[in-house]
């Protein structure tokens, strides 16, 4: 038997939703065929089988989210499959009926039981002691639909007021179970956005395929619900919770952050899961690396002018327009080679250098970014490294892209620039020790040849590294390497 599992989906996805089966149990299966269907909060993909032979058994049923490197189901050899099928099945032992001890045996404590007869009822009432009552523990809760919260005793109220000096915690909120009979497979965004917000999903109509809620009905739901969700959700309710203790002892908390300014109309909606990992993900980036960032303009004119000359050829030979990131990727990669202190980690108090150049190019999402990487970039030219730039950023954005191609990445590439900014700071994707990011590309009047003024096209290119591994020299060189090989190209690539 072979086991299946749950694939990790990127460094900071815990789980996923198994979405759809492929195939079905006793079907044949060959190595690398799509097996089943899975969804996280930025990757929706297939994931093929890892041994041929035949699905024999489903351990976890659509719609169903697991941790990753959870078994979801087993290959058997075709072989043994068969043969399984051709035995005979044994006869069924018929169950012997019980023994039953008479009632006036006398079976001491000290004697052995035996295959012949049990133990009879003692005749001490001090036998049979109170039935054991399994402790409330988070397991038992969950065993049901809906948890229970377990109430106080009486004695415990009535001392409750001299215990505690501050109100007790708002009343616990029923969480709707991550069943999905009626609205079709839920994403972990869904069921995480239920469980955080305390929102009954039988109540929110799913706009998906087969009636699936999506991210969008959710929060459709709670933009007209705003007022009862986030009352339940909130860690400070605005009305004051049942409380036994006396008016005199009930101070309010000190408000966490910063009061929000007065208006007669706000509108509030929810992080998106993919918002908060981004959030977290570049808290802690700051809060691990010492982050220093270095800019250098860049004369981009050469680049430019051969990009002009072979866009049209290079649009209709491939399909797809020519952009000035693979340029920049390709300068990047050479400039690794020639640092490759650039292209490491810390771990501790050592440094890991990669041997390979794994680049990541970010890629704008709605509502967040993601991060594909374009691994072995220094082996690519403008043409390759252009075509999986675009191959990538486009499943990307339609969910589309593999468990591989968004992990494993040694340095990063940021084009801010094609949104028009012409210089920004950007922060480190740990683990990795430094980033680098390109401005937009503009015609501006510029000094050449001593004291003559021409227009040039430039622009400027922003490295960010970590200070605990990479000094300010080093940076400088880096870039200047990288200004280096724009400013003087001269391969073709068409």
């Amino acid at each position: 038997m072979i086991d299946v599992v749950m694939p990790q989906m990127g460094e900071s996805i815990t789980e996923g939703t198994l979405t759809r089966w492929l195939k079905k149990p006793g079907e044949k299966v060959e190595r690398d065929e799509p097996l089943f269907e899975i969804s996280t909060d930025k990757v929706d993909t297939e994931i093929p089988a890892p041994a041929a032979g035949v699905l024999s058994e489903v351990l976890v049923q659509e719609g169903t989210t697991v941790a990753i490197n959870s078994i979801v189901a087993r290959i058997g050899d075709s072989a043994s499959q068969a043969a399984s099928a051709a035995a005979p099945a044994a006869p069924k032992e018929e169950p012997k009926p019980p023994v039953s001890t008479p009632p006036d045996t006398d079976v001491g404590p000290s004697a052995a039981p035996s295959g012949n007869r049990t133990y009879a009822q003692p005749q001490a009432p001090a036998q049979p002691q109170v039935p054991p009552q399994p402790p409330p523990t988070p397991a038992a809760t969950a065993a049901g639909p809906y948890p229970i919260e377990p109430q106080p005793s009486a004695q415990q109220t009535a001392s409750q007021p001299a215990q505690q000096s501050a109100p007790p915690p708002p009343p616990s909120v029923v969480v709707q179970p991550d069943g999905n009979e009626d609205q079709g497979p839920l994403s972990p965004l869904v069921r995480k956005m239920a469980r955080e917000y305390n929102i009954d999903l039988g109540q929110v109509k799913g706009t998906g395929a087969g009636g699936r809620i999506t991210k969008q009905d959710v929060e459709a739901y709670m933009s007209s619900q705003a007022a009862r969700s986030f009352a339940a959700a909130s860690p400070q309710p605005t009305a004051p919770a049942p409380t036994s203790q006396p008016a005199a002892n009930a101070q309010p908390a000190p408000p966490a952050t910063m009061p929000l300014a007065e208006s007669a109309k706000v509108r509030t909606e929810p992080m998106s899961t993919m918002r908060q990992k981004i959030a977290e993900h570049m808290v802690m980036s700051k809060r691990t690396s010492a982050h220093v960032t270095t800019v250098h303009r860049i004369d981009m004119t050469k680049v430019a002018k051969l990009r002009d000359k072979s866009k049209a050829e290079f649009q209709a030979r491939n399909g797809f327009s020519l952009t000035f990131l693979p340029f920049v990727t390709v300068a990047a990669a050479e400039a690794l080679r020639a640092f490759p202190i650039f292209n490491a980690s810390l771990d501790g108090k050592n440094i890991v250098y990669y041997r390979d150049i794994n680049i990541g190019i970010a890629v704008a999402l709605e509502g967040g970014l993601i991060v594909p990487v374009i691994r072995n970039a220094d082996e690519k030219n403008v043409s390759g490294l252009q075509r999986s730039i675009v191959d990538l950023a486009t499943r990307a954005r339609s969910r589309q892209l593999k468990p591989d191609e968004v992990q494993g990445g040694t340095f990063s590439i940021t084009n801010f620039g094609s949104f028009g900014s012409i210089f920004a700071t950007p922060v480190i994707n740990q683990p990795q020790v430094a980033i680098l990011g390109i401005g937009a590309v503009e015609k501006v009047p510029a000094v050449v040849d001593g004291d003559a003024i021409a227009i040039r096209s430039q622009a400027h290119l922003a490295l960010t590294f970590d200070h605990r591994l990479i000094d300010g020299a080093l940076a400088d060189q880096f870039c200047q390497k990288v200004k280096s090989i724009l400013e003087n190209w001269s391969t073709n690539i068409i």
